[in-house]
């Protein structure tokens, strides 16, 4: 169980977070929206514990990992390496080479970072937090700088991931789309607190044609104040 408790955070005397609330279950996949700058990424690193000047209560997994929008892969390590940096050795090559497989890359395992393209690479930042079996997993809008082609087949890796591992999972994403169709909850950041919450329970509301998730988009933009036009 990951639990934020009144969870604080200012810059420069502007309050971020303003006694956030959350509570993710195991295994549940849990998706923030919320405007630029309202303090998402603030609330995922808090989560992360790279944020000591947070007040509040947090109570987290110890074993979590963070995927951000930039792989953050070290060029100077092939990319099995970059994987397993920081694991100890014994049996660490042979746990990367199976998250590898995991994400598609098992023949990519001695190739140099600035060899692959932007989905690979975020494909071994993947496995490389899923190779630590975390319980708890922040996802810091990894796929953002993809293109659509790519995020949609990331979606679906992510999901199915998701379902093997089952760690419980916090997406901060600026993509309505993107968070009905991975999340089992969806939330929205406003004012500093959690403003909406909404629950997606029925398979039908993934499916883009489905009048549940048009109903369930229309709500998520109107509470962060934008027309829904489609």
């Amino acid at each position: 169980m990951t639990v934020a408790q009144g969870v604080r955070r200012a810059f420069d005397g502007r309050e971020v977070l303003a006694g956030v609330d959350l509570t993710i279950r195991e295994g549940e996949f849990v998706a923030l929206l919320g405007r630029s700058g309202s303090g998402k990424s603030t609330l995922l690193r808090a989560m992360a514990g790279l944020d000591p000047e947070i007040g509040g209560q947090l109570l987290v997994p110890r074993r979590r990992s963070v995927v951000f929008q930039d792989p953050r892969l070290q060029p100077w390590k092939r990319v099995l390496d970059n994987v397993v940096i920081g694991l100890p050795r014994q049996g660490a090559r042979e746990r990367g080479r199976a998250a590898l497989a995991e994400v598609g890359l098992a023949a990519h395992e001695r190739a140099w970072p600035a060899t692959l393209s932007g989905g690979e690479a975020q494909r071994a930042a993947l496995a490389r937090a899923l190779v630590r079996e975390p319980e708890l997993l922040l996802l810091d809008e990894p796929f953002g700088a993809l293109d659509a082609l790519t995020r949609i087949r990331m979606h679906a890796l992510l999901r199915e991931l998701c379902a093997k591992h089952r760690p419980a999972v916090l997406l901060v994403t600026h993509d309505v789309d993107e968070a009905i169709l991975l999340a089992d909850r969806v939330l929205v950041l406003t004012d500093g607190r959690i403003g909406l919450a909404r629950e997606v329970r029925l398979e039908g509301a993934r499916q883009r044609t489905d009048p549940a998730f048009a109903e369930l988009r229309g709500d998520l933009l109107a509470e962060l104040g934008v027309a829904d036009g489609s």
